[in-house]
């Protein structure tokens, strides 16, 4: 039972992830083909039972809570508590170098630093105290930032690349997008540490599914089963291949497999979103920027692989001291 019960809340991590990317993603096709398949469902789900899901939904994404922040946590404690249990602890029998073992807990701990740091900063709120000192951090392109745009909620004046939040109530200073992992907008002050978050993050997903699968190759090739025939259901000898393997491995070690199986997803959904977060860092534009390119391009604009190339883009190094080092007013320290 209890490897059902492990199989199921990774089944729904996948999914969860699945859904967060589709939600993040925002591109034109697949909000259509959500919206199409939402349409098809509703025609024989009850208005209750719609009803409640869209509250569901609407609490979920749309205003700030702690919910993705505490799942996010929780699954975080689940994954290294079957690695340090079944993983770590088997490596250590078969002698595995420890400084090889540990590694996931020093990126865990990089991540949760800068995963709390993430979470409690200021994305780059504008306020009517550094409005002007904003202003004039970007050119206005009179395109998809007009220079006299005023944000009726917050009552200042927007600042190129700036937006307001409908989540969090505010504008944000070159906002990007909000992540409801960290429960806050990411913006031009505390992307350096989501990137830093996210790599590392990514990092010790791979670096576990590494240790994983260098365990169970250890334990195949320690056995030597890879070199015994097997007789199959219908009384044939057949060779050892990789699905009897993978059978063989997940009888004999459920947890590990079915722990390295979720890694691996997840290492490589990790390892896609954070090569575009660092795509869009190296050409120095925001997930806003991009979308908005995409759906509504400024034929003014030279193209670059098929897209307008950024009008903020000033050179690789450029690019990441301005991300790295932003330009913070000095009454500016904490969230207001």
């Amino acid at each position: 039972m209890d490897f059902l019960v492990l199989f199921l809340s990774y089944l729904a991590t996948v999914l969860a992830s699945v859904v967060m990317l589709c939600v993040c993603s925002k591109t034109g096709r697949l909000r259509g083909l959500v919206g199409g398949a939402t349409r098809r469902v509703s025609r024989f789900t009850p208005e209750c039972l719609q009803r409640s899901v869209r509250s569901l939904f609407h609490y979920l994404f749309h205003t700030r809570n702690h919910s993705f922040l505490l799942l996010h946590l929780a699954l975080q404690g689940m994954v290294y508590s079957e690695y340090t249990w079944e993983v770590v602890a088997y490596c250590r029998e078969l002698e595995f170098s420890l400084f090889y073992l540990l590694q996931p807990y020093l990126l865990l701990a990089v991540s949760l630093v800068f995963f709390a740091v993430t979470c409690v900063s200021n994305p780059g709120i504008v306020t009517k105290a550094n409005e002007l000192s904003l202003l004039q951090v970007y050119d206005f392109d009179e395109v998809v930032f007009p220079k006299d745009a005023r944000c009726s909620t917050c009552d200042v004046r927007k600042p190129a690349r700036s937006k307001h939040c409908r989540v969090c109530n505010w504008c944000v200073h070159r906002f990007d997008h909000h992540c409801v992992w960290v429960n806050n907008c990411i913006g031009a002050w505390n992307i350096r540490y989501f990137l830093i978050y996210l790599s590392a993050l990514t990092a010790s997903a791979a670096t576990m599914a590494a240790v994983c699968s260098a365990f169970l190759i250890h334990l195949v090739a320690a056995s030597d089963l890879y070199q015994e025939p097997y007789v199959d259901d219908l009384g044939h000898w057949r060779t050892v291949d990789v699905v009897f393997l993978t059978q063989y491995l997940f009888l004999t070690f459920p947890r590990v497999v079915l722990l390295l199986g979720f890694l691996t997803v997840l290492s490589l959904l990790l390892v896609g979103y954070l090569c575009f977060s660092v795509y869009l860092a190296l050409t120095n534009q925001t997930a806003l920027e991009w979308y908005r390119q995409g759906s509504a391009p400024d034929p003014r604009r030279p193209l670059v692989a098929g897209r307008a190339r950024s009008v903020h883009s000033r050179g690789l190094r450029a690019n990441l001291r301005e991300l790295f080092l932003p330009v913070v007013p000095c009454c500016e320290g904490k969230k207001e």
